[in-house]
């Protein structure tokens, strides 16, 4: 019970913004600004092909990196942890330079006639760049914690190594991705720097929220900011919930 109580200053550090945002929302005058919904529209819509994305291309990374044991390995840490390390602003500014109108790629897209500039591949590409990383890290140690010994035995009785890895990898580690996809799903919708640098148009939540800033004051970003939390919070927390609850043990059999 004592080290309840000394958890409690860290706890309150923590709730403070909250019960403040309750306080000081006006809920007799709730509304939201002109292009708003839009904004909601942008970020949600958008966020249903960018994760897809990151699942598709983490997936495979993250279950070579957790059972490889090839020189390269640590290289390619490095190389996932690099643009997940990388403040956002910057990493904006490095989209820019390959994949705006003058960069490198962005030169030759341009050529045949794609353009990753201020439009919808542009915003999912930064969403990408934006979660990517962390999902690949939390679905890499996902993968370490499933028994090798399972896998084995799967391939002993025969069955392929895909079928393993549908029927006794991925399930085994469905908690840790699920805490990974948790991870991505806020990177995803909440990311500002990236896209407010590389894609302001079209605006997304984010964006959308620092404009509503810069051009009316604070009182008047507190309707968007419930909705940005509401449609952010509900899959993670629901997801690290499940993550973190024991595994059922199945019932002894009788004697």
């Amino acid at each position: 019970m004592r080290l309840f109580w000394l958890s409690v200053p860290s706890l309150a550090l923590l709730m403070v913004p909250f019960v403040t945002l309750a306080v000081l929302t006006p809920w007799s005058d709730f509304h939201t600004a002109y292009g708003d919904g839009q904004a909601v529209a942008v970020s949600l819509g958008l966020s249903m092909v960018s994760i897809p994305l990151i699942i598709a291309l983490g997936l495979p990374l993250a279950l070579w990196l957790a059972r490889t044991q090839h020189r390269w390995r640590s290289l390619v840490e490095v190389a996932v942890l690099v643009p997940l390390l990388t403040p956002p602003l910057a990493m904006g500014i490095l989209l820019i330079s390959v994949y705006g109108p003058y960069g490198s790629i962005g030169e030759m897209l341009n050529a045949v006639g794609v353009s990753l500039n201020n439009n919808a591949p542009a915003f999912v590409l930064a969403q990408v760049y934006g979660a990517l990383p962390y999902f690949v890290l939390s679905a890499r140690v996902a993968f370490e914690n499933v028994p090798r010994d399972i896998e084995e035995a799967g391939q002993t009785l025969g069955a392929s190594p895909l079928m393993v890895f549908w029927r006794l990898t991925l399930p085994v580690a469905a908690r840790g991705l699920a805490a990974g996809l948790a991870i991505a799903w806020v990177r995803v919708i909440g990311e500002f720097g990236i896209v407010m640098v590389f894609c302001y148009f079209p605006q997304g939540i984010p964006v959308k929220l620092f404009i509503n800033l810069q051009n009316d004051g604070v009182g008047s970003i507190y309707p968007l900011l419930w909705i940005l939390l509401v449609t952010t919070l509900p899959l993670p927390l629901w997801c690290l919930m499940r993550a973190g609850k024991p595994r059922k043990e199945p019932p002894p059999e009788p004697a």
